[in-house]
């Protein structure tokens, strides 16, 4: 996997004055990061049911292309029928950590052969904004409110209580990866659907809100046909 962008990606902190610049860095997204291991074990038998093969562990944490990252709001995809979902995005930059958004945009005619190939067949939209974190192991999500919508439809409304604690998901990816010290930018997984159906919608909102009042929007659209 390429973890050098030609185009650098540049996020504005939220309450600073400062801008970070990320050039050089490994993409990955983490699945089945759900907290209870029986509702984990339960969504792989269902999806072993119509043919999806289990991940070879849990958490799995599938690694991307650098460039699939974009803050540009307008993305590039094939016919197929793919769809998005909120997702808290963990990056670490020159050993400072952040939490910013993103979407875990997926081809879901390939996601039944493939996961990884469904999820790198697609763009990682993430927001231009992120929150620095002092400390990754105080980081707490549960009492945050994660929202998405699809074509101005609500499509994803609720806590990130149901997934594994942002610590716990960085100290196992660098535990099973080569990346070591250097940057990273990890889409940390998602919550259920409103209406448990995937919509193949063009416009995508993703938004996460803190009960300080701080929220973190973004906005992206999708093309269909263009790759």
């Amino acid at each position: 996997m390429e973890t050098t962008r030609q185009v650098p990606l540049t996020f504005r902190v939220v309450g600073t004055d400062q801008t970070i610049v990320v050039s050089d860095f490994h993409g990955v997204v983490a699945g089945y990061t759900g907290r209870d291991p029986k509702a984990v074990q339960h969504h792989i038998d269902e999806l072993a049911a119509i043919g999806v093969a289990p991940p070879p562990e849990v958490p799995m944490f599938y690694r991307m292309d650098s460039d699939l990252f974009e803050t540009s709001g307008e993305h590039d995809t094939s016919e197929n029928l793919t769809s998005g979902e909120i997702e808290p995005l963990y990056i670490r930059h020159n050993g400072q950590y952040y939490l910013g958004i993103g979407s875990d945009h997926t081809d879901r005619d390939i996601e039944a052969r493939d996961i990884g190939d469904s999820k790198r067949a697609c763009p990682k939209p993430v927001a231009g904004e992120v929150i620095a974190v002092e400390s990754l192991e105080d980081l707490d999500l549960d009492t945050c409110t994660a929202r998405s919508w699809v074509d101005g439809t609500l499509y994803q409304e609720g806590s990130l209580s149901g997934l594994r604690k942002p610590a716990d998901v960085v100290e196992r990816l660098l535990a099973r990866t080569d990346i070591g010290d250097a940057d990273f930018m990890c889409l940390g997984g998602t919550l259920p659907l409103l209406n448990g159906k995937f919509v193949d919608g063009t416009s995508w909102k993703l938004e996460l809100s803190f009960p300080n009042g701080t929220t973190i929007e973004h906005n992206y659209k999708i093309k269909k046909g263009s790759l």
